[in-house]
């Protein structure tokens, strides 16, 4: 179903499915290895459109060729720090598309860690606004998986960090006073989703 000659990713980091992220780091450098991996650790209940259907257990031909320390964040330009967020990001989507919302979370969790930590490199006001965008989206995103797994405080804090930045953000706006309906916090609730419905009347 997937033929990769130079795959690279970060081991533990929910780069790629499960059962290379597990078996990987049990192989000699130079060592080719068969994985058979159940469902769950692959493509799980949803499958992968066109070519991996619900439930399938997979065999997984991994040759591992080179290990390396993972980059310095640090010493990572601004393209190179969104780019990487950007991935992380959209790993966390594909895990929150599979209903995975553990996963999904603990790959925001990351790029969020990879957006704000220190530089000893200057970034440009455009890669500054890029990687505020990055952090947004996360942020909004992590707050939908703790929606979907009733973690309304962790939902409500995700929220609020996401309005500090843009107050009009109609997703947080959203999700904020969802979360505040399913905690009882009805007239708090009915004032931030009405602020939503007034910055856009015709969202459903």
């Amino acid at each position: 179903v997937e033929e990769n000659p130079a795959l690279t990713f970060t081991l533990g980091d929910c780069d790629v499915v499960q059962a290379l992220d597990l078996c990987v780091q049990l192989l000699e450098m130079g060592e080719t290895a068969l994985i058979v991996s159940d469902a769950k650790y692959c493509y799980g209940a949803q499958g992968r459109s066109p070519d991996i259907p619900p439930n399938a257990a997979l065999t997984l031909e991994v040759e591992l060729l080179e290990a390396r320390d993972a980059p310095d964040l640090e010493l990572l330009s601004g393209k190179e720090k969104v780019e990487l967020a950007n991935r992380k990001r959209e790993r966390g989507n594909f895990f929150y598309q599979q209903a995975d919302y553990v996963l999904a979370i603990n790959c925001y969790d990351i790029d969020l860690k990879i957006i704000s930590s220190s530089s000893k490199v200057d970034f440009s006001p455009g890669e500054e606004a890029e990687l505020l965008d990055v952090k947004v989206k996360c942020l909004n995103n992590l707050a939908a998986s703790q929606l979907k797994l009733d973690h309304y405080e962790a939902a409500l804090k995700s929220c609020n960090l996401v309005l500090e930045h843009q107050p009009g953000n109609i997703k947080a706006l959203f999700r904020k006073g969802k979360v505040l309906a399913q905690q009882g916090e009805f007239r708090d609730a009915i004032s931030i989703l009405k602020a939503a419905l007034k910055l856009e009347p015709s969202n459903k």
